[in-house]
């Protein structure tokens, strides 16, 4: 199985995975994100530009990964003259596959970067099988 197969991106402006409307009135972005699979783990790099660690969310819930970020608003006393990028939030969602081991799921930010790692249940990892002689 490839990443490809095992975690399914959903892309929406703003998602709700109980599938009713959204009920949050803020700006939702959906950051871009790199999907890498090696044999023990699936690992996602996200670019959330502007974004503190502190104002990151990532939660597991019925299967479906979803990470939230929130961009911290301009002082009081800045008015902005001219901007060619909206400020809001980030939002985005994946489905999982059965292989992933949920309880070991890690989460590092750097430089406005989120890296996820999603390891593999142990059962699903490739394994070396030496042959004996």
């Amino acid at each position: 199985m490839t990443a490809k197969k095992d975690i399914e991106a959903t892309k929406k402006k703003a998602i709700d995975t109980s599938g009713g409307e959204p009920t949050h009135q803020d700006v939702r972005f959906v950051p871009d994100v790199d999907i890498m699979e090696d044999e023990n783990a699936i690992t996602l790099v996200a670019d959330l530009p502007g974004v503190k660690p502190e104002n990151v969310d990532v939660d597991v819930r019925e299967g479906v990964l979803t990470m939230t970020a929130k961009v911290e608003p301009l002082p009081d006393n800045w008015r902005p003259v001219y901007t060619e990028y909206g400020i809001g939030g980030y939002q985005r969602s994946f489905t999982l596959g059965e292989k992933i081991d949920v309880g070991k799921i890690t989460a590092k930010m750097k430089n406005g970067v989120l890296t996820l790692t999603l390891p593999k249940l142990e059962q699903h990892r490739t394994r070396k099988i030496q042959v004996q002689t």
